[in-house]
C-alpha cells in the first residue's frame, strides 16, 4: 500500500485539479463577460505585480513546509509555529515596503494610475493567503490530498457564488472597483479554505505550551529549506513583473499604441495562456504529489525508488501534455469560442502549442530537484531562463515583432529551463 501512496495521491490531486479547474475556468468566463476586455485587460496588467507579492510572502512555504514534515526529523507544533512566526514578520515587512513603492509602481512601472488602489487590494490578501499556504504545506507533508482538495473546491464555490452575486453591480459602478472586488475575494476565500483545514487537523491532540516558543533551530531549518525556494520563485515573479513594463515601454518607443499594447497583452494572456494553462492542474497534483515522496526516499538513500518515482511523474506528465497540447492546438478555435465567445489568441495558440509539451515537464523536474535538496541549482536555471526570455523579448521587440516578441520569448524560456533541469537531474540521479 504504502508504494502506491504517490499514485493515489496524485490521482486525488488530479481529481481535484480538474474540479477546482472546471470552477476556475467558469470564474473566469463569467467575471471575463461581466466586466469585458477593458477590464479583463487591466486585470492582466495588475496580475505580475500580485504574483510577486504572494510569491514573496507565500510562495516557499507549501514546498518547504511539505519536505520538512515529509522527513519526520521534527515536531510538527514547533516547525508549524515557528513558521507562522516567520511568515507574520515578512507580510508585516511586505505590506510596509508595498504601500511605501504603491505610487511607484503604479504610476511610473506600469504606467495605469488606476492599478494603485488594486495594489492596496493586493495588500490587504497577503496575510490570509500566507497562512492558508501554510496548512496546505502541512498536509501534503503528511501525504494527506484530501483537505487540500476540498479547501479548494469550497474556496472555488464560493468565489463563484460571490462573483455572480457582487461583481456584476459593482462593474455598473466602476470596472476598476470590479477588479479590485475579485482581488479582495481572496480575503473570504482563504479564510474559508484556513477553516476547512482546522477542521481535518487532529483534534485529539493537544497542543502543547512548550511547543509554542521561538526555536532557533527549526527557524535556521524553515529559511535553510524557504530561501532558495523562495528565490526561485521570486526570480520567475520579478520576470513576470518585468514581463508588461519592458515590453510596453519598448513597443511605445517604437511607436506602438498604449491601447495597442494593454490589449494584445490581455489577449494574450486572458484567452491564449489561459487555455494553454489549462491543464495545469495536473502539473500541479503530480509536483505536489512527488515532493514527500522523493524526499523520503532521499533521506534514506534510496536512490532505485528516488528514480522510479521522478520517471513516472515524467511519463505521466508526457502523456498528459501531448494529449492536451494537441487537442488544445487542434480544437483552438471552438475551444475560445465555447469559453470567451471570441476567437481571437488563436493565432498566439498556434505558435505556443506545440512547445506546451514541454512546459507541462517543467513542474515535476522542478519539484524532483528541490526534493533532493537541489533548490540552488533551480533557482540558477530559472534566473537564467527568465533572464534569456527578458532579454530575446526585449530584442524582438526592437525589432517590431510587437506582441510577438513576447510569444518568442516564452518558447525561448521554456525550451531553455528544460533542458538544463533536464542535464542536472541527470547529473544528480543518473
Amino acid at each position: 500500500m504504502k508504494n502506491n501512496k504517490f499514485i493515489k495521491s496524485t490521482v486525488i490531486l488530479i481529481l481535484g485539479g480538474f474540479i477546482t479547474k472546471v470552477l476556475g475556468f467558469v470564474i473566469r468566463i463569467v467575471f471575463t463577460r461581466i466586466v469585458k476586455e477593458n477590464g479583463i485587460s487591466l486585470y492582466t496588467i495588475i496580475t505580475p505585480t500580485y504574483s510577486l507579492f504572494i510569491a514573496v510572502a507565500a510562495g516557499f512555504l507549501p514546498v518547504s513546509i511539505s519536505k520538512l514534515v515529509a522527513e519526520n526529523n521534527k515536531n510538527n507544533q514547533k516547525l508549524l509555529f515557528n513558521s507562522f512566526i516567520i511568515i507574520t514578520i515578512l507580510d508585516a515587512l511586505l505590506i510596509i515596503l508595498g504601500i511605501l513603492f504603491s505610487k511607484y509602481i503604479a504610476f511610473n512601472l506600469l504606467k495605469e494610475k488606476r492599478t494603485l488602489i488594486l495594489i492596496y487590494g493586493i495588500l490587504a490578501t497577503i496575510p490570509f493567503i500566507s497562512l492558508s499556504s501554510l496548512f496546505k504545506g502541512y498536509f501534503l507533508g503528511k501525504q494527506k490530498m484530501h483537505p487540500n482538495v476540498i479547501s479548494n473546491i469550497i474556496e472555488q464555490i464560493v468565489r463563484l457564488v460571490l462573483i455572480i452575486l457582487w461583481i456584476p453591480k459593482i462593474a455598473k459602478v466602476s470596472t476598476t472597483k470590479s477588479v479590485l472586488a475579485l482581488i479582495l475575494l481572496s480575503v473570504i476565500t482563504e479564510t474559508i479554505s484556513c477553516l476547512v483545514f482546522i477542521m481535518f487537523l487532529d483534534q485529539n491532540k493537544k497542543i502543547l505550551k512548550r511547543n509554542l516558543k521561538v526555536s532557533k533551530p527549526y527557524v535556521r531549518d524553515i529559511l535553510k529549506t524557504s530561501i532558495p525556494l523562495t528565490s526561485s520563485r521570486l526570480i520567475g515573479n520579478v520576470g513576470f513583473f518585468f514581463e508588461p513594463i519592458l515590453l510596453t515601454n519598448i513597443l511605445l518607443y517604437k511607436g506602438y499604441s498604449n491601447s495597442y499594447i494593454l490589449n494584445n497583452y490581455g489577449i494574450y494572456n486572458a484567452y491564449a495562456i489561459s487555455l494553454l494553462t489549462m491543464p495545469n492542474f495536473f502539473i500541479m497534483a503530480i509536483s505536489s504529489a512527488i515532493i514527500p515522496e522523493i524526499s523520503k526516499y532521499y533521506s534514506k538513500k534510496n536512490i532505485k525508488m528516488v528514480q522510479k518515482r521522478f520517471k513516472q511523474a515524467i511519463y505521466i506528465s508526457l502523456l498528459l501534455g501531448l494529449f492536451f497540447s494537441i487537442f488544445i492546438l487542434l480544437f483552438r478555435n471552438k475551444l475560445l469560442f465555447v469559453l470567451y465567445k471570441t476567437t481571437t489568441g488563436s493565432n498566439f495558440i498556434q505558435i505556443l502549442g506545440p512547445i506546451f509539451v514541454l512546459f507541462y515537464l517543467e513542474g515535476p523536474i522542478s519539484s524532483t530537484l528541490q526534493a533532493i535538496g537541489k533548490s540552488k541549482e533551480t533557482l540558477k536555471i530559472t534566473t537564467i531562463g527568465i533572464i534569456i526570455k527578458l532579454l530575446s523579448m526585449s530584442l524582438l521587440a526592437f525589432l517590431k515583432l510587437g506582441i510577438y516578441a513576447l510569444v518568442w520569448g516564452e518558447i525561448i524560456n521554456i525550451f531553455l529551463v528544460v533542458i538544463l533541469s533536464l542535464l542536472k537531474i541527470k547529473k544528480e540521479l543518473f
